[in-house]
């Protein structure tokens, strides 16, 4: 993408943090309880399924199932803050949206714990430091292997990157397909719902948030 030297408005235009939000910047704390516990709940669930826990099939499901919990909401474990710890100040001028397209993701939804599969796109206007481009795909993966609803995991990538990063802008849309829809329910296959967060410059001058649409939709319009 091409750098264009612009003059953006003061820090005091920027969009602050709700305090009421800020509690996602850390670690959740949760009473869990042990592997045997969580592995009895699912021969429960089995059960109330309709089916045998016992039977050859389904012996080693309870164990297996608490295994792929822990990979699957293995965001409960991280703090997406700590990912942005580091950044680089040695950017040479560039003013510009950084912008990191088709991140994708699979997440669960907190109403039926079924998944949501989709990506995100997220830009930010650096104020004279940048963060490693890997890091902004952590934080979203992070928020995503949590139980979410899409609108609050768009609030939350735009609100930790605005916090940690203190840029002049953030911008943050996720499309995503919500299996709580295609498979039950409504059961429409191939509905997208679509999200947007901005703060910042991207909240206070429309024109920003129509070229991170643009550049999102068609990069060579950027």
């Amino acid at each position: 993408m091409d750098a264009i030297i612009r003059s953006f408005p003061p820090r005091s235009d920027q969009t602050a943090l709700p305090a009421e939000q800020s509690s996602f910047l850390d670690k959740p704390v949760t009473d869990r309880p042990n592997r045997e516990e969580a592995e009895a709940a699912v021969r429960t669930l089995l059960r109330w399924a309709g089916d045998d826990p016992d039977r050859e099939g389904l012996k080693e499901t309870p164990a297996r199932v608490v295994k792929a919990y822990q990979e699957l909401f293995g965001g409960y474990d991280l703090c997406p803050a700590e990912e942005l710890g580091r950044t680089f100040e040695e950017v040479a001028g560039y003013d510009d949206m950084v912008l990191i397209r088709d991140i994708p993701f699979h997440s669960h939804c907190e109403h039926h714990m079924v998944p949501i599969v989709g990506k995100a796109h997220v830009a930010y206007l650096p104020d004279g430091r940048v963060v490693g481009l890997s890091k902004i795909a952590r934080v979203v993966d992070i928020f995503a292997r949590r139980l979410q609803t899409q609108e609050t995991m768009t609030a939350q990538i735009a609100g930790t990157i605005q916090d940690v990063l203190q840029p002049l802008g953030v911008a943050v849309m996720i499309e995503a397909e919500h299996m709580c829809m295609a498979m039950r329910g409504i059961r429409k296959q191939g509905s997208t719902t679509l999200t947007t967060t901005f703060t910042g410059t991207f909240k206070t001058r429309p024109e920003e948030q129509m070229r991170f649409i643009t550049m999102v939709r068609d990069p060579r319009n950027g």
